[in-house]
């Protein structure tokens, strides 16, 4: 037998034992996900986390967002939302590659409902047991709300940077008005700084902020909700 196909054959063994541990650890880390997932939900249950968040005095429904906002925040955040049932197979595919690639958990894959559960029900900790709880809950929570109150929810509590959370106080904070009356600039770059809120924060870093919020419009034109020629409209817009 050749040294060329011994080396292959030992190649396979150990990438099939690699596969094995992997698979195991997977089991494993899925098994403490879903006990951290239901510890956490039957300390607060869902209804009752739901009822708090709608319960503050500047709660904002969807039909008092402005429809670029909603659209941005889709694109920028989760573009397949409307299509998944709380996690998004293509997107955690993705991150797995990249995060393997740069040895990091640089990318999530997180959808809109997993960021909420993450911010409402867990730590911030990135580790594969945190992750698992996550997306038990995420699945659990899409078939009690609709789309429509997880995007409520989910823009009512995030954070905002300079101390704002949830879009109203951002809308107030950083511009002064409600969510109705903002522009579409303020629109799109508020839509941009949930992402890394403390970086992108206007009062912070004013330019980082402008290439967030066009990274965003890039977005929007790609998932073809706006055209080229309006998002370089909404930049002229600039305050």
């Amino acid at each position: 037998m050749s040294l060329l196909k011994i080396l292959g054959k030992v190649l396979l063994s150990v990438f099939a034992v690699v596969l094995v541990i992997i698979a195991i650890a997977g089991i494993c880390f899925g098994i403490k996900g879903y006990d951290m997932y239901k510890k956490a939900v039957e300390k607060i249950p869902f209804e009752e986390k739901v009822e708090s968040i709608r319960s503050d005095e500047n709660f904002v429904s969807s039909d008092e967002l402005p429809e670029i906002y909603i659209d941005a925040v889709i694109c920028a955040e989760d573009k397949r939302f409307f299509e998944h049932n709380g996690i998004d197979l293509l997107a955690i595919g993705r991150a797995v590659f990249n995060d393997l690639r740069t040895m990091s958990f640089a990318e999530g894959g997180s959808t809109i409902t997993q960021q909420l559960m993450k911010n409402e029900y867990f730590s911030q900790d990135k580790n594969f047991e945190r992750k698992f709880a996550e997306i038990f809950a995420a699945l659990d929570f899409e078939k009690k709300y609709s789309k429509e109150e997880i995007f409520e929810l989910y823009v009512n509590t995030i954070y905002f940077g300079s101390g704002y959370y949830g879009i109203y106080d951002a809308s107030m904070g950083y511009y002064g008005k409600t969510p109705q009356e903002l522009t579409d600039y303020e629109a799109v770059m508020l839509a941009g700084l949930p992402n890394a809120p403390s970086a992108y924060s206007p009062n912070v870093n004013p330019k980082l902020a402008d290439e967030r919020m066009k990274q965003v419009l890039e977005k929007m034109v790609t998932c073809k909700v706006i055209t080229e020629e309006e998002a370089k409209n909404i930049l002229k817009k600039q305050q």
